[in-house]
């Protein structure tokens, strides 16, 4: 199948280096956060670039079921919770993701069926399905 759009980003030192674009777009230091050891900067980290990620292409879904369905709605946002766990079955790491959604404008059961809809459509939804345990808040 033909990709719709790629891209590629290289990363160079882990978690305390840089990531960028072939093209330099895209630029941003990497580093680990305080809470796994690193020092307070205003660099990003991976599940920093996850979150931004995820919640942005989730809203776009949203956003693209609703206006195909053409139902009015006054905004929405959604947040995106990336955490880094323990993982028990290999003494190593996985991720978890919260994702609170606004939808303003819609009743409590539109809103349910069109988060659903939006997450059954979603790329990273779809790509993380079954390894990554989300919780979906509908707010």
């Amino acid at each position: 199948m033909k990709a719709l759009y790629e891209t590629t980003i290289i990363n160079t030192g882990g978690r305390q280096g840089m990531a960028y674009s072939e093209d330099n777009i895209f630029n941003v230091d990497v580093a680990k956060p305080p809470a796994l050891g690193g020092e307070p900067t205003t660099a990003t980290n991976p599940e920093q670039l996850f979150a931004a990620g995820y919640s942005s292409c989730f809203n776009s879904a949203l956003e693209l079921v609703l206006e195909r369905d053409k139902v009015e709605f006054d905004k929405s946002e959604v947040r995106a919770t990336i955490s880094l766990l323990g993982d028990k079955e290999n003494g190593g790491v996985k991720l978890a993701a919260k994702l609170e959604v606004t939808i303003e404008g819609l009743d409590d059961g539109k809103k349910h069926e069109y988060v659903e809809k939006a997450h059954q459509y979603c790329p990273y939804s779809k790509a993380i399905k079954d390894s990554v345990d989300v919780e979906i808040v509908v707010l």
